[in-house]
């Protein structure tokens, strides 16, 4: 098993397959992708070892981020390399919807069990100014397509930015009322080139959840696969709203995922200042060298990832890592 000192137990892997993007989201990538070559991302070959050795440790979960994964031409393979690994029981992606319409069926088909899609504003101008893609009708298409294939989980990603949709809840819960899906409020985090923009546009999502409390929405109960979403359902509405607040107390004490980056790096945390290469470790079929580094690894993971403390490691922005 993957435990660490502090006897927290890592079953969800967080999978990053490229740093490159599409978007230009006023948080992340605001003047672009910055990821100038796409060599040395992970190979397929390289995939499956890697998922092999977490799932032989007791990973469940894994899944593909980016940047923006569907940038990968072999994503469906990618998809059913994990799905088909031994004791992995779920893949999901996140994803900006952009290729959502077009390849849902084949994702879906290739075993793709759960989708998260990053929609920032239901109004489409404001939707624009955050992403620099004019394409919000695009992308709520392809979550109507991910729903209509058959994908079981189909979850939508919303950036709390204050001066952009702070008071949009009333339209997030009309969009779920009658739709099965979770919308979750992710709280800005400060990475090392957004220090200005944070202190700009940060929103805490306490201001939400004491609004959902007070109207009759209570908390669902997670399972040992979760991400850190606190997710709160209400009797009047087929759809769920989840809180991720990492700045919040204790945020980290339930942590069970781990990160590996599209360069083969390990990360302890999405905050850490330290990647480790395990890339010469998935030259050859034998796990046991891999699992062996892993279980050693995560021994040094610290308890908390300091963002409170205004400590953000060497992350440079969320498309590095896949957030």
């Amino acid at each position: 098993m993957l435990i660490d000192a502090f006897s927290r137990r890592f079953t969800y892997l967080r999978l990053s397959i490229t740093e490159s993007c599409n978007f230009r989201c006023s948080y992340c990538l605001p003047n672009g992708t910055d990821c100038e070559s796409r060599s040395g991302e992970l190979n397929l070959v390289e995939i499956r070892r890697l998922v092999t050795a977490f799932a032989r440790l007791g990973t469940k979960k894994v899944r593909i981020t980016g940047g923006e994964p569907s940038l990968r031409k072999d994503l469906t393979e990618i998809i059913a390399i994990c799905k088909s690994v031994p004791g992995i029981e779920k893949v999901a992606i996140t994803t900006n919807g952009y290729r959502l319409a077009r390849d849902a069926q084949a994702w879906f088909d290739a075993g793709l069990d759960a989708v998260n899609v990053s929609i920032d504003s239901l109004d489409a101008d404001t939707f624009h100014l955050v992403t620099g893609q004019d394409k919000l009708a695009d992308i709520l298409a392809g979550v109507a397509k991910a729903r209509a294939v058959g994908i079981k989980q189909v979850k939508i990603n919303t950036v709390l930015l204050r001066q952009h949709n702070a008071l949009a809840l009333p339209d997030f819960l009309d969009f779920i009322k009658s739709q099965d899906i979770s919308l979750r409020f992710i709280e800005l985090m400060r990475t090392n080139d957004n220090t200005q923009y944070y202190k700009n546009q940060h929103l805490s999502g306490e201001s939400i959840q004491q609004k959902l409390l007070a109207t009759g929405w209570q908390l669902k109960a997670k399972s040992s696969t979760d991400g850190p979403a606190l997710e709160y359902y209400h009797g009047d509405y087929q759809g769920r709203i989840g809180l991720i607040m990492p700045y919040s107390k204790d945020f980290c004490a339930d942590c069970n995922r781990l990160r590996v980056s599209s360069q083969a790096g390990l990360y302890l945390c999405l905050f850490t200042e330290q990647q480790q290469d395990l890339r010469q470790l998935l030259q050859n079929d034998d796990a046991l060298p891999l699992m062996q580094f892993l279980q050693q690894a995560v021994l040094g993971k610290e308890a908390t990832h300091y963002l409170h403390q205004d400590f953000s490691g060497g992350t440079r922005h969320l498309a590095q890592i896949g957030g």
